[in-house]
């Protein structure tokens, strides 16, 4: 059972390096050479087991921020804002998906060795926990506080594959009553097994999901959508320093301006038959 609250992802860039167009490439807006370091927390894990050869892949997903100016006094939150989440396996970055499932789009996966000068995934876990698939075991763990996570996994015939997520129970409904539960919480990943390369994945999909019994799990994945004309005209006007902002007015990288942020919206519905557990540790 995996402690989220205490697993990190901690990388140290690479000296920075001015961008050849672009003043504030990346948002940083510190000098040549400068190198930082940036923590984030886990948020839910993803595993991909091959059901021929054993062969297991793991992947994470990390707590996002708002899009920002790294490392400002003032001026910190970028407007247009976006939102910086990331996703990883082992050995590389993944792409998360701004499409739905049956829209292809440009996806790569980059090696973390390559990306960063070093790094460090830390996960923890919980050394004494159970496996609840008792109704009544549920609503007595939740009653009692106690520390959930749950873990769905279904199965890709196709593919010949198991994708088991592991999740903190952020957010439990019961009704103790008459023995119900139901578990809404997020966010997690779940693979594009059309870019599945025997290894890794090159394209996730960001989801919520939800159960309310053993053998069924539903996920709601992540979108962007196109706002308005109208609303575009605020959304994308810049305040304080521009994100696009060029060195030379005269001199724009091709297919200058590049798209401002979209907003995102939860839509497409997966299902699946599943098993479920709900796993507690007691909290002291």
């Amino acid at each position: 059972m995996i402690d989220f609250s205490r697993s990190t992802f901690t990388w140290h860039s690479h000296p920075w390096t001015p961008d050849p167009y672009y003043r504030y490439a990346g948002g940083f807006v510190g000098q040549q050479g400068q190198a930082y370091h940036v923590r984030f927390g886990l948020e839910a894990s993803c595993e991909i087991r091959d059901e021929v050869s054993g062969y297991v892949t793991k992947m994470f997903v990390g707590a996002p921020c708002r899009s920002e100016y790294t490392i400002a006094s003032r001026n910190m939150f970028q407007i247009p804002s976006g939102e910086w989440r990331m996703a990883f396996s082992d050995e590389s970055r993944l792409d998360i998906a701004k499409r739905p499932s049956n829209e292809p789009e440009d996806a790569s996966t980059n090696k973390l060795s390559e990306i960063y000068q070093s790094y460090k995934v830390d996960v923890r876990s919980h050394s004494n926990f159970s496996e609840l698939t008792d109704v009544g075991e549920i609503i007595d763990a939740t009653l009692n506080g106690d520390l959930l996570n749950a873990k769905s996994t279904y199965h890709d015939q196709e593919h010949n594959l198991a994708i088991s997520v592991e999740y903190p129970v952020d957010v439990m409904n019961l009704n103790a009553v008459d023995k119900e539960f139901q578990v809404c919480t997020g966010p997690i990943i779940l693979p594009d097994l059309a870019t599945w390369d025997g290894q890794d994945v090159r394209r996730t999909f960001l989801a919520q999901v939800a159960i309310s019994a053993f053998d069924w799990v539903e996920f709601i994945l992540q979108r962007e959508v196109e706002a308005s004309e109208a609303e575009r005209e605020w959304l994308d006007k810049p305040r304080g320093r521009d994100r696009l902002e060029l060195r030379d007015p005269n001199n724009p990288p091709p297919n200058y301006p590049p798209p401002r942020p979209r907003p995102n919206v939860y839509n497409e519905v997966w299902e699946f038959e599943a098993t479920n557990v709900v796993l507690r540790a007691k909290n002291p």
